[in-house]
């Protein structure tokens, strides 16, 4: 029997779940008729309020035309509105509809439902130690996307 490739069944058994969570993800929102990015626009604009479309494209990490066209998709399924800034008369504000904070607190039960039905095939234990590998990966992205393009990581302590 061959022996395993380390780096590489652990990329495909990552990949293989994620691929697993995104379907199942995508088959839920699809009951809302939004496609993912149009439900992370949602969750952003959940999370953190109303705020300016550029600040929102930052947030989804997207260019500014592309984040246009999600509001504009939210905007038409009646979810996002925009609003004068009162600080500034020229710029514009997003933020949610009635509708929309409903349907964002749905994803986001829906999401929790989907975990429990996922990730409750763990322990406590295991669960509680993937959350803190997962977390400090996901911060380590988060570093290096604030990093900037060219910059060189911090050496290793």
């Amino acid at each position: 029997m061959p022996e395993p490739d380390f780096p590489s069944d652990l990329v495909d058994a990552f990949w293989a779940v994620a691929r697993r969570l995104r379907h199942t993800s995508a088959e839920r929102l699809a009951d809302w008729g939004l496609s993912p990015s149009q439900a992370r626009a949602l969750m952003v604009l959940a999370r953190h309020g109303e705020m300016r479309p550029g600040e929102l494209a930052g947030h989804l990490r997207i260019a500014p035309r592309s984040a246009t066209e999600v509001v504009d998709a939210l905007a038409g399924l009646g979810m996002v509105e925009r609003a004068a800034d009162p600080a500034d008369r020229r710029a514009v504000l997003l933020r949610l509809t009635v509708d929309g904070a409903a349907t964002a607190g749905a994803i986001r039960a829906g999401r929790a439902d989907e975990a429990q039905q996922f990730f409750g095939r763990l322990g406590d234990h295991d669960r509680a130690e993937l959350a803190r590998i997962l977390g400090t990966l996901r911060d380590e992205v988060h570093r290096d996307a604030h990093r900037g393009p060219g910059c060189a990581p911090p050496p290793a302590p």
